[in-house]
């Protein structure tokens, strides 16, 4: 028997089909929100090091900006497909809309692994990257941010690149650069804070004390660091992290049942967030496979790595006492997954609500940037959990109003915004 291969923009439509029946939208306009409205496939020659020439494709897909400016990050996988970065594009057209921001949804890739680049490389790669899309970007047309293995530098190389061919300085084209060259305070914190403000609104939805719970996280990058450290913060338990290992070439797991220390991890972590295995044994946490991050016995459960992690082939393995599931990463769960997840009865704050923080502080910096007036971070951050509770509470309280779980009630508000831009503006 032949086994299906997962697809995340076939994935993305699914969803986008069964809210678009709920919402009896009419023909044209679920046509026109089932598929990005631009695309950009391109590829380019960089000369290497070594004095070779190796060529890099690359894309920029435009979901849709009928409630502004195109939004979404730029990632460097070696494994990325178009497929992936169109799913990602329609993701971030909900999430701007459900976290209620002006932006509409974008993102872009590169397929080259970091890793394996030297520093001038990278600059050469970004460079080019922006080059070619520089009559398709823009602070009132499309907003690039960070995304998987990239961050703040490549931002800047893009931004310099940019503004040199448009001859004036435009730091609101990128989000995500390094503070004190146009970023804004908080925004490194911003997704990972993110994603447990919602896990603090929910537990008081379930009665839930935070400081009584325990969780376990999938990945150590950015994202699940601060999502670690607010956490902590507010008196919650992490028991186990998993990272990727680049001597091994997979995921391993990291587990302290007593709660890791963040702070000694990120001190053998590198910039990528993968672990030091030898030193973390040093310091007696336990090793195990990658997987192992779903079997533990925690209260919470936050994948904050990449797409598809939870599925069919490991979803049984969640323990029973699993009472929340809180999505970090985006498209971490698939539709079978889901749907036992449910089943089960594990509240699930979805990706676009969950990791929304990010682009709600990416579009607080592109005000700053515009302005060109910054704000400090007890400012930004306080700005950031207004907003983000008041989504929460928002699709919260539609989901109780019309019997729906908060991925449906989620998906529900954000295509109706989208719906009713694209009609205002007389597209369908």
């Amino acid at each position: 028997m032949a086994t299906t291969v997962y697809n995340p923009f076939a994935s993305a439509q699914k969803q986008f089909d069964k809210t678009a029946e709920m919402l009896d939208l009419d023909k044209a306009t679920s046509d026109l929100l089932r598929f990005p409205m631009k695309e950009f496939h391109f590829q380019f020659p960089i000369q290497m090091d070594d004095g070779s020439v190796k060529v890099f494709k690359a894309y920029r897909i435009q979901h849709n900006d009928a409630r502004g400016p195109a939004k979404g990050g730029i990632r460097f996988h070696p494994q990325e497909t178009a497929d992936t970065i169109r799913a990602l594009a329609m993701w971030m057209t909900w999430k701007t809309a459900v976290a209620d921001i002006p932006l509409g949804g974008a993102k872009g890739g590169v397929i080259c692994d970091p890793h394996d680049l030297s520093n001038y490389e990278q600059e050469r790669i970004c460079r080019a990257y922006v080059r070619h899309l520089s009559a398709n970007l823009g602070p009132n047309v499309d907003i690039p941010s960070p995304e998987i293995m990239t961050n703040a530098q490549h931002m800047l190389w893009m931004l310099d690149e940019y503004e040199t061919i448009k001859g004036q300085r435009l730091p609101g084209t990128l989000t995500g650069k390094p503070v004190g060259m146009g970023g804004s305070l908080g925004r490194k914190e911003a997704t990972g804070y993110g994603v447990i403000i919602n896990v603090r609104e929910a537990l008081k939805e379930l009665g839930l004390e935070i400081d009584k719970t325990t969780a376990s996280i999938q990945g150590f990058g950015n994202v699940a660091q601060y999502a670690i450290e607010l956490f902590q913060q507010m008196g919650g338990k992490v028991i186990c992290v998993s990272a990727w290992d680049q001597k091994e070439q997979k995921a391993l797991a990291y587990r302290k049942k007593d709660g890791i220390i963040l702070e000694e991890l990120q001190s053998i972590a590198d910039i990528f967030g993968g672990i030091n295995k030898e030193r973390a044994i040093s310091l007696g946490y336990e090793i195990l496979e990658g997987e192992k991050w779903i079997e533990q016995d925690v209260d919470i459960l936050i994948p904050a790595a990449l797409d598809n992690s939870i599925t069919a082939e490991n979803m049984q393995m969640i323990s029973k006492n699993v009472k929340m599931l809180a999505e970090a990463a985006n498209g971490p769960t698939s539709s079978e997954a889901s749907n036992y997840i449910e089943e089960r009865g594990i509240f699930t704050i979805p990706d676009f609500l969950a990791n929304s923080g990010g682009v709600i502080c990416s579009y607080f910096e592109q005000v700053q940037s515009n302005m060109n007036y910054y704000w400090e971070k007890e400012e930004v951050l306080s700005k950031l959990d207004t907003k983000i509770t008041s989504a929460y509470i928002s699709v919260s309280n539609f989901a109780m109003e019309n019997d729906l779980n908060l991925r449906d009630a989620a998906y529900a508000i954000a295509v109706d915004r989208v719906a009713r831009a694209c009609h205002d503006r007389g597209w369908v």
